[in-house]
């Protein structure tokens, strides 16, 4: 039985989810990844709560290349986080492989002090 690429990364997601879970103290950073844009988001899942959010299509955000987007995403993120006192997060890559824009909004938020 063949899946497409939507229903094979749902699967892969679900097997994440399993297992990564966010408090409010260490919260899951969630990525998700379109063709035009990305959005990260910390969220408190004993909540259901989203503490901060960013994506590329914020203002901050320059235009240019997608990955390079995607690491000032991640370095915004990252900062809004650091000020609302959170300095941890567990990664969730939602399915997607952790490679080009992923792993460069993960840097991203990496360089500006997010801990994950």
């Amino acid at each position: 039985m063949a899946f497409s690429n939507i229903e094979r990364r749902i699967r892969i997601k679900r097997g994440i989810r399993n297992k990564v879970s966010g408090t409010a103290q260490r919260p899951r950073l969630s990525v998700f990844r379109s063709n035009k844009a990305i959005y990260a988001q910390l969220i408190d899942d004993l909540k259901g709560f989203t503490l901060v959010s960013a994506s590329s299509k914020d203002a901050e955000v320059a235009k240019g290349p997608k990955v390079e987007q995607s690491k000032m995403v991640g370095a915004l993120l990252a900062e809004r986080a650091l000020a609302a006192n959170i300095d941890a997060a567990v990664f969730d890559r939602n399915g997607f492989k952790f490679h080009g824009r992923i792993k460069a909004l993960a840097e991203g938020a990496r360089e500006k002090g997010l801990k994950f």
